[in-house]
């Protein structure tokens, strides 16, 4: 080899290591300036009734069913409910917190997502500004810690970060068309949109995917042999959920999928206990096997049954803080008028939560509770006795014994009941 070409493998040795040395310096000054000791944002959720109710007017006010082609509607989001679903979004990342500020064509969204524990830091904080944009707001800015992201990168990992989740796109895209405009202004938000009659069903095939979708008909088709057209009377909720369970057993041993079947099982059970059909969510759902009519009981009784699969199917797939909230907030529109006040139903909320968290925290817990089905449950495994705790309040009989929600003695019977639940063996 010539001395020239000696020195031009040297010089390209050379400048390939000192790349490499810029890059990894470079990785390390990011995450140092990245990862921080304090969170940006601590506050954490506390849904309440109130806050329930207000989201199902919301619902109630803008539901599909009574929108026309091409109806063009508005809804405006307080500055106190937008923080509020920022922060129950950034909870499901895993221990986060999250802010929205909103001004006058602007938002700063502040989120902070605990990471394990390691000498840099314990937080990630990310503030992101977006500003005002011809329908929906666009990224102005985004800081990492004390990282500033320039917005072409930012907004290219965004684009990946879409590109790259199941059906991320194709949501993004049926969004857009509905969406005319997001308008902000200082502690309001106001949304824009025409309604497409056809959203619900592209919606749909982007939220359930075909492998979803498969599931969905293994179990609705199992529940439908379990019970037939000519069924009558009660059906123990513990019969149904066993064989099921067991069903998501051995399908977990072939797809190595328990969290995702675990889901299936129980969001197809809680349709059918609460009179849903299941076509609501899965078109195809029309073509399939139907179970016959039935009552479903936990414990004797059909509101029992309810508030468990409910409760169940929320913290299975959105979490258990709304879970507890939606229970808590059904007791309370009953204390109103209703059947009143139960504490015997928020123990099968909390019993249902429970269930739910475990079936779906994680793969081992998955199929840890899937083998617990292998001998013989019944509803007592599923429910502690509740038969003594009180119910049918008013809610001024509520009022006059308990205080209120979050008084010492309400504190006092709700650790009465996660005692209760926490006793069972099957939620250890």
């Amino acid at each position: 080899m010539s001395r020239l070409a000696f020195g031009l493998v040297r010089w390209f040795v050379g400048l390939v290591g000192a790349v490499l040395i810029v890059v990894l310096l470079g990785t390390a000054v990011a995450v140092y300036l990245a990862v921080e000791r304090q969170p940006l944002v601590d506050t954490q959720i506390h849904f309440t009734p109130e806050h329930i109710s207000r989201a199902k007017l919301l619902l109630e006010r803008n539901d599909p069913r009574r929108l026309r082609q091409g109806e063009v509607r508005t809804i405006v989001v307080s500055q106190g409910d937008l923080d509020l679903a920022t922060n129950y979004a950034a909870s499901r990342l895993g221990r986060g917190a999250a802010s929205a500020v909103l001004q006058d064509g602007s938002a700063t969204v502040r989120l902070t997502v605990m990471l394990p524990s390691n000498p840099l830091g314990n937080y990630l904080n990310l503030t992101a500004v977006l500003v005002e944009a011809q329908n929906i707001p666009r990224l102005d800015a985004l800081r990492l810690g004390r990282l500033p992201i320039p917005r072409q990168l930012a907004e290219w990992a965004l684009r990946q970060g879409v590109a790259y989740t199941p059906g991320g796109a194709d949501y993004v895209n049926a969004l857009q068309q509905v969406l005319k405009r997001v308008v902000l202004r200082k502690n309001q938000l106001t949304v824009v949109y025409q309604w497409d009659d056809q959203l619900p069903d592209r919606l749909r095939s982007v939220l359930v995917p075909a492998e979803t979708e498969a599931r969905a008909k293994a179990y609705q088709t199992r529940l439908a042999e379990l019970i037939r057209p000519s069924a009558t009377g009660r059906i123990s909720l513990s019969s149904l959920l066993q064989p099921l369970m067991e069903l998501a057993r051995q399908r977990s041993a072939e797809s190595g999928k328990a969290v995702e079947e675990n889901q299936a099982a129980i969001l197809v059970l809680t349709l059918y206990v609460n009179g849903r059909d299941l076509a609501t969510l899965v078109s195809a759902a029309r073509h399939w096997p139907v179970p016959g009519p039935g009552r479903v009981a936990l414990g004797g009784r059909d509101d029992f049954a309810q508030h468990f699969t409910i409760s169940a199917a929320v913290s299975a797939t959105s979490g258990s803080p709304l879970a507890d909230a939606v229970g808590l907030y059904k007791e309370v529109q009953d204390s109103r008028g209703g059947s009143g006040f139960s504490f015997n139903d928020i123990a099968a909320d909390l019993a249902g939560t429970r269930f739910g968290k475990l079936a779906t925290t994680s793969e081992k817990g998955a199929i840890a509770l899937q083998g617990r089905f292998a001998q013989a449950i019944r509803d007592a495994d599923l429910l502690p006795k509740v038969s003594d705790l009180p119910e049918f309040m008013s809610e001024s009989e509520f009022k006059r014994r308990y205080g209120g929600i979050g008084s010492p003695a309400y504190n006092a019977m709700m650790r009465d009941i996660d005692q209760r639940v926490s006793a069972l063996p099957l939620y250890h």
